[in-house]
């Protein structure tokens, strides 16, 4: 029987509770154990799908079509375990289908209310095909004392109790804040944060504490003896050098062994850490360091690209250089005085990243049109790929060239996905209908031209690669982009839908339809990332 580790925060937000599940996850798979993370969103929405990237980050995107919390990126990337639908739930979807039951009679005729109905709407959801694990993790989400997550830590509070000693462990994610004028680390926002949460039934069995300095003997001690924990369960947390350091961080400081003491379970053998240390040794011991604009518009919010942020770094690990990312932009490139040369001439590399809107697109066309002329190494993905193919179409002598995603256009160049095929038959999409329902989302094949560049990349000619897109690069196009110097060098296995574009012309010039950051690992890094910074390097000593 599967055993669950609770990761709540206090305090404040951003504590880092999901890189905490995450490398909880890594060490216990160290150890040989099989680990699943799951991350419980007390927000209402259905998923985060409609939500503005400056409100959420990223949205990450599953195998199976699910748009869920970028959480589940980093759960992805540091256990290498692919995330599913059942991995995440809100509280949107929880009272979606509550409601749905009820209006069917599925309750016959009782009152509907938070306990039981939604808690138990939670621990089904917590249960569900665990039966070959040998842990699962869940996490929380927002802080305690929250309204929005009273349900979710009144159902841990329950399965504690259904479960029964030994099967659950509580973690608890605090700051121990720094007071710069007293010179002094405060333990009380950590003793309340605890007392609240004991104060509605779960009392942790281990604290990680967050810290800007270390934790000095006598307040480790002084937490241990408030909160009702052993000394050896409060867990230090500074601020590490890289995400990838933070499994060996925990580990040092006696994370994992601490969750296994509080299971009752043995703390040998220990861990095979030898993946992290690798990766490490390449980030420490870098022998170069390139630089890559990324021309995007929620530039302001790295989150809003946390995936594509880490497939870079994962491809300099590959290449075993520094990768410093440029944020740039895309507006920039649209004002009168805007000057597209000074801003990129100095990038090794140039990324146009997804998005949705008109917004910037004209500045993505030029930074496109740069990489093409001064050929440098240019990777386009998702809108990066529709924006080499409208100024590809441009400079084939279709004028009008555009999408149909910012407006009516003569020349639509990308335009609206009408219809896909799926195990139901044709779905119909049409432009004014529900959001989350115009998408093609998750993972779909693709066939690549044998000769292909990006063939050899993969060094295979199929592929299967993660979707996010309500627009797609309109095939009948494909004379003129040809004739432009574009290659279509990947197909959906139809041969309906473009996938991939290349320039043979050119250094090192993609476009791809999907997001190949979902499926990038620092210790897998994916084969076009890992080309890119490649191709980067080469265009570095060039310079």
């Amino acid at each position: 029987m599967a055993r669950f580790v609770f990761v709540t925060g206090g305090v404040v937000s951003s504590l880092g509770k999901g890189l905490l599940s995450a490398s909880l996850a890594a060490c216990l798979q160290a150890r040989g154990y099989k680990c699943r993370i799951r991350k419980f969103d007390p927000y209402l929405n259905v998923d985060p799908g409609t939500m503005s990237p400056y409100q959420h980050g990223e949205v990450y995107v599953t195998d199976d079509g699910a748009e869920t919390d970028l959480d589940l990126g980093h759960y992805e990337r540091f256990t290498g375990v692919s995330a599913r639908q059942s991995d995440n739930i809100t509280t949107g979807r929880i009272y979606r289908d509550i409601i749905a039951r009820e209006r069917r009679g599925d309750y016959l005729g009782a009152t509907v209310q938070v306990i039981p109905h939604v808690t138990n709407a939670i621990k089904e959801f917590a249960l569900a095909e665990t039966d070959d694990l040998d842990f699962v993790i869940c996490e929380i989400g927002g802080t305690v004392g929250d309204i929005e997550s009273l349900p979710f830590i009144e159902a841990i509070r329950q399965l504690r109790n259904d479960l029964g000693r030994g099967q659950t462990v509580s973690v608890h994610t605090t700051l121990v804040p720094w007071i710069k004028v007293a010179g002094e680390l405060k333990t009380k926002p950590t003793q309340h944060s605890v007392r609240e949460i004991a104060s509605l039934g779960v009392q942790p069995d281990v604290l990680l504490c967050r810290c800007e300095m270390p934790i000095p003997e006598a307040e480790r001690a002084k937490i241990a003896q408030f909160c009702n924990v052993p000394k050896s369960a409060v867990i230090e947390a500074l601020d590490a050098r890289s995400i990838y350091d933070v499994p060996l961080q925990y580990h040092r400081e006696g994370l994992d062994d601490e969750v296994l003491k509080a299971f009752g379970m043995p703390t040998e053998p220990r861990p095979d850490l030898s993946r992290w240390e690798r990766v490490m040794d390449a980030i420490d011991h870098p022998e170069g360091e390139v630089t890559i604009g990324v021309v995007g518009k929620y530039v302001g919010l790295p989150d809003a690209y946390k995936s594509l942020r880490e497939a870079l770094v994962h491809g300099g690990i590959a290449n075993r250089v520094k990768v410093n990312i440029k944020w740039v932009d895309a507006e920039l490139f649209e004002k009168p005085d805007g000057d597209t040369l000074s801003e990129l001439e100095p990038m090794h590399a140039i990324l146009v990243p997804g998005g949705f809107g008109e917004r910037g697109t004209e500045g993505k066309i030029a930074s496109v049109r740069f990489a093409k002329e001064r050929k440098v190494p240019f990777f386009g993905i998702c809108l990066g790929m529709q924006m080499a193919c409208i100024e590809g179409a441009r400079a084939a002598g279709v004028e009008g060239a555009s999408s149909t995603e910012f407006g009516e256009t003569n020349e639509p160049v990308v335009g609206m996905i009408t219809e896909w095929m799926s195990e139901e038959g044709l779905q119909e999409r049409r432009a004014g209908g529900d959001l989350g329902g115009t998408m093609r989302l998750g993972a779909y094949e693709a066939t690549l031209g044998g000769n292909s560049h990006v063939a050899a990349i993969y060094g295979a000619t199929q592929i299967s690669e993660r979707h996010r897109h309500r627009y797609e690069v309109n095939a009948h196009y494909r004379p003129a982009l040809e004739k432009s110097g574009l290659v279509f060098s990947g197909m959906s296995p139809d041969g309906r839908l473009p996938e991939i574009v290349e320039r043979p012309d050119h250094p090192w010039f993609v476009g791809v339809q999907f997001h190949p950051e979902y499926k990038s690992r620092p210790f897998d890094p994916h084969p076009l990332f890992a080309s890119f910074i490649a191709a980067a390097v080469k265009q570095s000593r060039l310079v």
